[in-house]
């Protein structure tokens, strides 16, 4: 049987490509090579595409090579002392995250391709990038969700009810990131957030515990991983902040499965599918909300294109739903498959 021609794509130019790189390391670990021809391309942080044989150390000297945007000549475009050589894909799984990979700049490209790939389309990467944009139509679709404005920096903020966050609108992880008690705080706050976008989100702290929940699928077809719980010492959650996630976080400790009823676990699954439905999700996302103490479920945000690193949240909540890393790549390689025969 002639196996799946597989471009795995990882690095990238935003501030998250060393948990990206990670996330391919552990994709490689894990990647049947019996069902799927891996091809790894690698995207340094200057932008440069190199294609080598996996995201080891030595990844950024492999050959030069582009993603062709012309279906009539698909594939990737190899080049060598001025030629180029045309490799032909079946699919490509994209493991980036942040800037440039998973607010709908990498998905453009790849539907200008006409290559098959896994997780969400163009309208649903930008989305969900854009908190605030993604509040409002989670909104409207009846799901709680906080209190915030948008502002760029130097603007007056106005008046809030502290203490509140804020946060790049369009940014991963937790960078940029301020929780801020008092009025005298919130102008560094909002330069801090600027460094990583121009639109500025502040919104209400919500009271209640930081949940998250793995979901996987097309359409109404949805499957939930086990709800997870971060619990906190001290602070608030940093994620990727730390300098050696794989041994543990100094302030936050991720309970699987999480340590609530079966109805209050339900119910969070739940509410993360009515999210993912609501923005247009597909393939995959990590749902993250608050569960405050009279049970609501309020948005937090939704990463498209989340972690898969040995430490990261979502291949845990998958895993501990009996599905595996290498059967979850089976199952997004499948989707992407199967979504782009629609």
């Amino acid at each position: 049987m002639n196996r799946l021609k597989v471009g795995i794509i990882f690095g990238g130019a935003s501030e998250e490509h060393p948990v990206s790189v990670k996330s391919a390391q552990e994709v490689a670990r894990h990647l049947d090579t019996g069902k799927y021809e891996p091809f790894w391309i690698g995207i340094t942080k200057d932008g440069a595409w190199k294609l080598g044989d996996g995201p080891g150390e030595s990844w950024e000297a492999g050959r030069t090579v582009v993603l062709s945007p012309d279906r009539s000549v698909p594939g990737l475009l190899v080049l060598e002392d001025g030629k180029y050589e045309t490799i032909g894909l079946d699919v490509v799984l994209p493991v980036l995250h942040g800037k440039l990979g998973e607010d709908g700049a990498m998905q453009g490209l790849l539907e200008l391709s006409g290559i098959p790939y896994a997780g969400c389309d163009v309208p649903s990467s930008a989305l969900c990038m854009d908190k605030s944009l993604a509040y409002v139509v989670a909104a409207s679709a009846g799901i709680a969700t906080p209190k915030f404005r948008t502002v760029l920096a130097g603007d007056d903020a106005g008046a809030f009810t502290y203490p509140v966050f804020v946060k790049p609108a369009r940014s991963g992880s937790s960078f940029g990131v301020s929780k801020v008690s008092g009025r005298e705080e919130l102008a560094a706050a909002i330069s801090t957030a600027a460094q990583y976008d121009a639109k500025v989100l502040i919104e209400e702290a919500v009271v209640g515990s930081e949940v998250g929940c793995a979901v996987l699928g097309n359409g109404r077809e949805l499957f939930a991983g086990e709800v997870d719980r971060i619990a906190l010492s001290h602070g608030f959650f940093r994620i990727h902040q730390e300098e050696q996630p794989e041994s543990g976080s100094e302030n936050s400790t991720p309970i699987v499965p999480a340590d609530v009823p079966a109805e209050t676990r339900a119910r969070v699954q739940q509410t993360a599918k009515a999210i993912y439905r609501a923005l247009g999700c597909k393939g995959l996302a990590r749902v993250d909300m608050f569960l405050t103490d009279d049970g609501t479920v309020v948005l937090n945000e939704v990463n498209t294109l989340p972690g898969l690193t040995s430490y990261s949240r979502y291949p845990r909540m998958m895993a501990a739903a009996g599905v595996p890393l290498s059967a979850l790549i089976d199952r997004l390689v499948s989707l992407a498959m199967t979504g782009a025969a629609r």
